[in-house]
């Protein structure tokens, strides 16, 4: 699928990929920064609001806990990852309860069984409820240690059938080194997939990308910050970086 330079959307099902780092507030101690978390439910809502739009949300945990650096310090890793999937529960929660209070109907789903707070992932469920108009909140990860909330993202692209993978990170789009690191980095407007492997972009792990490529569905990366991002993305303006099996262009 070719991303068009103008705004109409070209999709029907999509999946955002929200990192848990980006809600928090850069430089606070606390956790989850309420006000980021209500900023981006009222951008999701307004994205919905022409109703032509079917939207899951994975959202990973590391402003909580993060399983690999645990892991690195000596942790058993499937302990540690475990813990992770839990820390991406409490911030679906979050999530799901500034959409509610925003006139967004949505459901949390988790691959790690918890009837009190979440329903269990199904994926026919899941799919009723995108096609009832619900933003369906995947939790837990994938439910199995060794894979990323990004793994997460492609996999549930993968089996709902969605045609596209929204990730919104900090930076504003694919480099093709550190931008932080490199005053000279190029970012990319389109970006190959197998580019991104063989040059080991660091946007999101190999295995999400390898997905994404198997199964035909490009990945937007783009910067969450700035008010109003989370919006355009979803409506399919041109925004941040396209990864996908079309050539590459530098921006």
């Amino acid at each position: 699928m070719s991303f068009p330079e103008a705004s109409p959307r070209r999709f029907k099902r999509a999946i955002l990929k929200l990192s848990g780092e980006a809600l928090r507030e850069p430089g606070s101690t606390d956790n989850i920064s309420p006000e980021i978390v209500e900023r981006i439910a009222r951008e999701v809502r307004d994205a919905l609001a022409p109703g032509d739009l079917q939207l899951g949300i994975v959202v990973g945990g590391g402003n909580f806990w993060r399983g690999a650096a645990a892991s690195a310090r000596g942790m058993d890793r499937a302990t540690a990852d475990y813990m992770g999937m839990l820390a991406t529960v409490m911030n679906s929660l979050a999530i799901q309860g500034s959409l509610e209070h925003h006139g967004v109907s949505c459901v949390v789903q988790s691959a790690i069984e918890m009837k009190n707070v979440a329903d269990t992932f199904i994926r026919r469920k899941a799919e009723r409820h995108l096609d009832q108009g619900r933003v369906v909140i995947f939790a837990a990860g994938t439910g199995s240690p060794f894979f990323s909330t990004d793994t997460t993202a492609a996999l549930r692209a993968s089996e709902m059938g969605a045609d596209v993978v929204f990730k919104a990170t900090m930076v504003d789009g694919v480099y093709d080194s550190d931008p932080k690191k490199n005053p000279s980095a190029k970012r990319y407007a389109r970006v190959n997939f197998h580019e991104c492997i063989s040059q080991q972009l660091k946007v999101m792990d190999s295995t999400a990308f390898s997905l994404c490529m198997d199964n035909h569905i490009p990945i937007v990366v783009f910067d969450l910050a700035p008010g109003g991002n989370v919006t355009r993305a979803l409506r399919g303006e041109p925004i941040g970086t396209v990864v996908s099996s079309e050539e590459t262009v530098v921006a």
